[in-house]
């Protein structure tokens, strides 16, 4: 059984018109297409009693799996939390990577003293591991690049102190993972309906990310390799191509996920696992083909748009064998798993008691600050991600 997508889904403009580019300008990863879609197709893998949660807001589920995308116009650090640059670390499969974000702190973050002269110094990883330090300072804003130390906590005499969190800057979507999932056991346990489906959509987005292959290197645009424009090219171009007519989401029941530290990790290195034929068969195409048939204008919602040419993208699409299809596969059954099992987390509370009250006011408050700075504002981070 094919699924319908053109009458369920607004295919937003994948890129901008820029005649005379090499390649098109990119726009936010898995396009918001293939994430509204996975989010919504998520919903039919859960068992019965979370199907008559979820199915009524099918439409809410779905149109708010690009709301991270949007918060990179309000919040500086957002756009770190749908990636990670696992190779600038280790190579594969990244041992030495620690799976924790607390260990992740405390291995590559740097501890300065700055001295009334401007003068710094760095300290060793001893003074890192002091648990009134995390405890007390760090662990409460985790996920920002730079954090003062307070003077109650002295480092050193009549020196000012900062924690230079390094890993920050590139990407920490299995850490930021990780404490959203406990985010969705604490909405179920609220019995706020309007929570739940919050934290749901946005997780959606999340994990859906941590399935690109692209979202788990520093070469995430092709910019090391001399292919920019790649990333759009592979999750967003192809998906609104060929997911309509070609993909069978029919991806069997949910299932309760025992570890998600190694649940998440296991999706990221997976995905890093595609990244060296997503790189190699684009670099063959495009050597083999004629430049004047790679990229096209094309209509698309009363636009002209400058983008890859179908018959490239078919050709990009057959040499990688099923595997964007396979990744939108994985990420729905993994999505209908982690709401499964944060349910299952928060002790499988009763689901006729959850209500739409208390929540729903501020939710609507912010989601409209947050659709006004969309339209008006420029997004932080890189340009790719969303």
């Amino acid at each position: 059984m094919r699924f319908c997508l053109s009458s369920l889904f607004l295919v937003v403009s994948l890129f901008l018109l820029c005649p005379g580019q090499t390649a098109p300008t990119a726009v936010p990863v898995w396009g918001f297409f293939a994430h509204k879609l996975i989010n919504k197709m998520a919903v039919f893998t859960l068992p019965q009693n979370l199907l008559q949660l979820y199915k009524p807001h099918l439409h809410y589920i779905s149109e708010h799996a690009v709301d991270p995308d949007k918060r990179r116009f309000i919040l500086k650090n957002e756009a770190e939390r749908h990636y990670v640059d696992i190779d600038h670390w280790d190579a594969f499969p990244f041992d030495a990577v620690p799976r924790s974000i607390e260990s992740a702190i405390l291995k590559y973050g740097k501890l300065i003293t700055i001295s009334n002269l401007g003068d710094t110094t760095f300290h060793e990883h001893e003074l890192l591991y002091s648990m009134e330090l995390y405890q007390r300072v760090i662990k409460q804003d985790r996920y920002s690049s730079e954090i003062a130390i307070p003077d109650s906590i002295k480092i050193q005499q009549d020196e000012k102190a900062v924690f230079l969190n390094e890993f920050v800057d590139y990407g920490v979507l299995p850490y930021f993972f990780q404490d959203h999932y406990q985010n969705l056991v604490r909405a179920y346990s609220s019995g706020s309906l309007q929570r739940i489906l919050k934290v749901s959509a946005d997780i959606g987005h999340y994990l859906g990310d941590a399935h690109v292959p692209l979202h788990t290197t520093e070469n995430y645009n092709g910019q090391l390799t001399n292919q920019i424009g790649i990333h759009a090219f592979w999750e967003s171009r192809l998906p609104e191509l060929f997911a309509e007519s070609n993909y069978d989401f029919l991806v069997g029941k949910a299932s309760y996920i025992e570890d998600v530290e190694s649940f998440i990790w296991d999706i990221v290195l997976t995905a890093h696992g595609h990244l060296d034929e997503v790189l190699r068969f684009e670099k063959e195409l495009s050597a083999a083909i004629d430049p004047d048939k790679q990229y096209c204008f094309s209509d698309r919602n009363n636009r002209t748009i400058w983008t890859q040419c179908p018959e490239f993208a078919e050709a990009y699409h057959l040499a990688l064998d099923g595997m964007v299809e396979q990744q939108m596969q994985a990420t729905i059954i993994a999505l209908g798993s982690v709401w499964f099992s944060a349910w299952i987390d928060a002790g499988q509370p009763d689901l006729s008691l959850i209500t739409d009250d208390r929540d729903a006011e501020n939710i609507n408050i912010q989601r409209e600050r947050l659709d006004k700075a969309f339209l008006q504002s420029k997004s932080y981070g890189r340009p790719h991600t969303n």
